[in-house]
């Protein structure tokens, strides 16, 4: 058992470390076209910088924190006979379903990172801000369903992520009058 409690410990870690880097990108791409704006030659300064800055964290800390955290989830689960207890059971199905779309926002920012590296600036600052919450949410439903490991229980958690979503929005819209009143 003090086996799978080191796995456990490095996949929190991972997982935290990973968090972080998601939620960091963005707001480096949010910086990235901020600068775009900006008069020559702050603008060529900056966006220079933020392309080392989003380089640096993108492939020294998002994505092998991904792949650990991710190598560490496999050997707890297919390895240790609690994981393979904790494969048959409801909540976790819908945990690895969360865990499914926290790789499919990874790689759009992945995306979004070469786009912005080569330049492309496809997305506004505010649909950036907005898209900074999919990590958040995605968090709060992981959280929810591994402390309370209950399936049906995570439809209130659901819930609760839809309206803090929309207080999520609602806190963006404010903020983004404040922003423009300045």
């Amino acid at each position: 058992m003090e086996y799978y409690n080191y796995l456990k410990a490095l996949h929190i870690i991972f997982v935290l470390t990973w968090f972080v880097g998601l939620f960091n990108i963005v707001r480096l791409f949010v910086y990235q076209i901020e600068a775009n704006a900006k008069p020559s030659p702050e603008k060529e300064i900056l966006q220079s910088q933020f392309k080392i800055m989003s380089y640096r964290l993108w492939y020294i800390i998002t994505w092998p924190s991904a792949i650990l955290a991710s190598i560490f989830a496999f050997w707890m689960l297919f390895f240790t006979d609690l994981g393979n207890a904790w494969l048959k059971m409801p909540w976790m199905h819908v945990k690895l379903c969360f865990v499914f779309l926290l790789y499919l926002y990874h790689l759009k920012c992945h995306q979004i990172f070469k786009q912005l590296q080569n330049n492309e600036v496809k997305y506004s600052t505010n649909f950036m801000r907005l898209w900074n919450e999919g990590a958040t949410i995605i968090l709060f439903a992981v959280v929810f369903l591994v402390v309370l490991k209950n399936a049906f229980n995570w439809i209130y958690g659901v819930i609760g992520i839809i309206l803090f979503s929309v207080l999520l929005m609602l806190g963006f819209q404010f903020y983004k009058r404040i922003r423009e009143k300045k």
